[in-house]
């Protein structure tokens, strides 16, 4: 395949990991690319900042990625950030119940033939290997099913594990999730063995790992950065974009430029009139407290009969993230962090005096990952022959997670760059 031309040029409007993976993609093609977006930062969602309130800086949210996140560790083999992921060497997923105090791990073998399910003390507490044959359905899903019409969404194997695991994956009640979004999750992850399982965060903060080596790379590949430009309008005539409104008067869009929108789907529904695009969503619930956890203490754990969901355990500090949060984004702050910190405590010791917190809630975090919303999501390609989408709201065949934004980016600079040969 012939290359592009090095007088092609792309803009990629949106600085969020699509848009960020779009570009080094294109940089490391040799393409001459410019990074726009309207925050005075880049990460979109994937954000760190100081905190004054905490005295500490903080992730945006709590972002977990599996092993088996092949896109990821290609993004951070290319900037320089392998090294920025910490998590246990195995397959290891701890979880607590508040409500009776039990403790237990599951121990997800390395290989693929999953042996795990027939050992106590690597399996949930209490159960037989005929209660995971029995989520076999999971592997598999047809257009318009849900979870629920492939496996019952009860018994203790679903409620201490499948369920904690999904809710996370989808942002969205297991049971009401999309069959198709969840087998392809199974399959690239838990169906290749503990090696593809294992769970990771971004050591020390989310900028650390995924922003900030993405833009010093950029940097040193000559793409250009401007922050704090919003895009305001899009112009076409025929098959073509041929003007950019940035509040500054349209900018002419020349023949040899190519356009990536990595916007958030409710933007890129405003700008391209007619795009169908998701328009449901689930928030997601993140607090923070200014403590240094126990020695000892587990990175991640699941929780069972409380507020939070999970549980991370920084060095300086410790976080909780609650998934498909809707029913707490109007909750009274002080009440949350109260409730957070009990939880913590049930789970972890710790004072009774509550140390300083910080609440964070995304109402529209992900579109919603049910089937009806699964539909709505288009396809990198449009219409127009020099635009082309990034997002993971695009239709990547996974939920809205780290892994399918990056998998966009690169899917829409391939588009880009292979619009431009001759």
């Amino acid at each position: 395949m012939k290359r592009a031309s090095n007088q092609q040029r792309v803009r990629v409007i949106g600085a969020g990991m699509a848009g960020l993976s779009a570009a080094v993609e294109l940089a490391r093609e040799g393409l001459a690319t410019t990074l726009v977006d309207g925050a005075a930062q880049a990460g979109g969602r994937c954000r760190s900042y100081h905190d004054p309130q905490l005295g500490r800086t903080i992730d945006n949210g709590n972002h977990l990625v599996l092993s088996g996140n092949k896109a990821v560790h290609r993004y951070l083999d290319t900037i320089g950030a392998s090294d920025r992921l910490s998590g246990p060497p195995h397959a290891d997923f701890a979880f607590a119940e508040i409500t009776t105090g039990a403790r237990w791990s599951v121990r997800i073998n390395d290989g693929p033939v999953p042996w795990w399910i027939c050992r106590d003390g690597r399996r949930v507490p209490g159960t037989t290997v005929r209660d995971y044959l029995r989520l076999a359905g999971l592997s598999g899903g047809k257009p318009g099913q849900v979870v629920a019409d492939r496996v019952d969404p009860s018994g203790p194997v679903w409620d201490k594990l499948i369920d904690p695991v999904l809710l996370a994956a989808l942002n969205t009640a297991s049971a009401t999730g999309s069959a198709m979004l969840t087998s392809r999750v199974i399959r690239e992850t838990l169906g290749r063995g503990g090696r593809a399982m294992r769970p990771q965060i971004a050591e020390p903060t989310l900028a650390a790992a995924f922003v900030d080596p993405a833009l010093a790379w950029l940097a040193g590949k000559g793409t250009t950065l401007a922050l704090g430009t919003r895009l305001r309008a899009i112009h076409a005539e025929g098959d073509r974009v041929v003007g950019l409104d940035f509040g500054r008067g349209v900018e002419s869009v020349e023949a040899d430029e190519t356009i990536i929108l990595a916007v958030p789907p409710w933007v890129a529904g405003d700008l391209l009139p007619g795009l169908t695009v998701p328009n449901d969503f689930r928030a997601i619930v993140n607090a923070h407290f200014a403590i240094a956890p126990p020695a000892g203490v587990q990175t991640m754990v699941g929780v069972l009969g409380g507020t939070a969901e999970w549980i991370f355990a920084f060095p300086d500090r410790i976080s909780i993230t609650v998934s498909a949060a809707d029913h707490l984004v109007d909750r009274d702050r002080t009440e949350l962090a109260r409730a957070f910190w009990s939880d913590i405590r049930a789970v972890h010791g710790g004072p009774a005096e509550m140390p300083a917190w910080q609440i964070v809630k995304e109402k529209r975090a992900t579109f919603a990952a049910t089937p009806e919303q699964d539909a709505r999501r288009p396809d990198a390609q449009t219409r127009w022959r020099n635009l082309f989408l990034a997002g993971d709201w695009t239709q990547t065949g996974l939920p809205a997670t780290i892994e399918g934004a990056i998998r966009s980016g690169e899917v829409a600079a391939r588009l880009a760059r292979t619009s431009g040969l001759g």
